[in-house]
Order: C-alpha cells, then structure tokens, then sequence
C-alpha cells in the first residue's frame, strides 16, 4: 500500500517530467499521461498523444524551449488530486532572433489507476511575460502583439511566428476563465468516480 509521501513524490515526479519534452525524451514524455489524457495550452488543445507528435514537429523547427519547474502544490482526495505548478516558458526562434519569458503557472488534474499516478488532463494560467533579444534588438509587429492578453502575448507572438499559432484567449491571473478552471478542477476533485461493473 502506498503512502502519502509515496503518492506526493510519484506526483512530483509527473511534474518534473516535463523536462522530457525539452529533451525530446518523446517516449518518456508520453508516459506522463494516462492513454485518454488531454492537454490544454496556448498552441495546443487535445489529444496528449497528439501534443507530443506536434511537439516532435516543433523540435525540428527553428522554435526552440525549455521549461522551468516550480514545486507543485498537490491537493488529496483518494486517488485524485489537483496540482497546480509555478513554471516559466523560455522560448527562441533562432532564425528570428527573437525569444520570450513566459511565467505561467500548471493546473493538472491527477489520478492514480491500478495503483499508478498519471496525468489525466494539463492547463495553464499565464501570469506575466516579456521579449528576450538574444542577438540584439529585432522589430516587433505591435499590432499582432496586442491581439493576446498582456501576460502570454510575447510567447502568442512568438509561437505564431514559428507557425504554431495561438487560437483562442487562455485564462490569465486573476481571470474569470482562471475562476472557472479552477472551480471545475475542485468540483473533479471531490466527485465521485463512476465505476461500471462488467455483466456477469
């Protein structure tokens, strides 16, 4: 049987994988997740299994980024738990010359099947962000700036030079949609799973 501390490392550890994307660990990085895990982020909404064949596609292009993995914060209720995560997005287009800091913080929902922790769904509340110039100053387009909110608008532009663009307005600290998300994740937290029984 496992313990608390057990159940909070195997979590951390879900957390701290997301170094395997950076790495291009594809195998590794799918493993973070449960088969029907989903994931919601600024240039991806779906399928985990698809965000790590777009993120394959986006390794071999001139975007490039690392990510910066607070200690997540883990809320219990028997073998599901809400963890939320500070990280910060660093982020370059070396052909642009061009790069951003994101500081966005990871809302997981979590669940242990079979007696394993997994991953079953990713969003993200984007709190601040900024350009990096790591060439030397480049034009920035203003008015493409300015359709994404304040906080994720550097890594929007960016990924929407790189080809990877962003679709729809994501929840910012303090949001209504940071609200909403967080409501829904407590209100997963503390249901009650529904188990089918096979026939007999």
């Amino acid at each position: 049987m496992s313990t608390a501390v057990e159940d909070r490392l195997q979590i951390t550890d879900l957390i701290t994988g997301w170094i395997h994307r950076d790495l291009g660990e594809w195998d590794k990085l799918r493993n973070l997740f449960h088969p029907d895990g989903e994931i919601e982020v600024t240039w991806f909404e779906g399928a985990f299994t698809d965000f790590v064949d777009g993120s394959m596609r986006m390794g071999v292009s001139a975007l490039r980024t690392k990510h910066l993995i607070g200690t997540p914060v883990v809320t219990f209720n028997g073998d599901r738990a809400v963890v939320e995560t500070n990280a910060v997005i660093v982020g370059e287009n070396v052909e642009l010359g061009l790069g951003c800091v994101a500081h966005n913080r990871f809302v997981d929902k979590v669940e242990r099947r079979n007696g394993v922790w997994k991953l079953c769904k990713r969003q993200s509340v984007y709190d601040m962000g900024s350009f990096a110039f790591p060439v030397g100053i480049v034009a920035i387009n203003a008015t493409v700036v300015a359709k994404y909110p304040r906080e994720y608008a550097p890594l929007a532009y960016l990924l929407e030079q790189s080809g990877f663009p962003v679709r729809r307005i994501f929840a910012t600290r303090g949001s209504e949609l940071e609200v909403a998300m967080k409501e829904e994740a407590r209100n997963w937290l503390m249901a009650k799973p529904v188990v089918t029984l096979a026939a007999m």
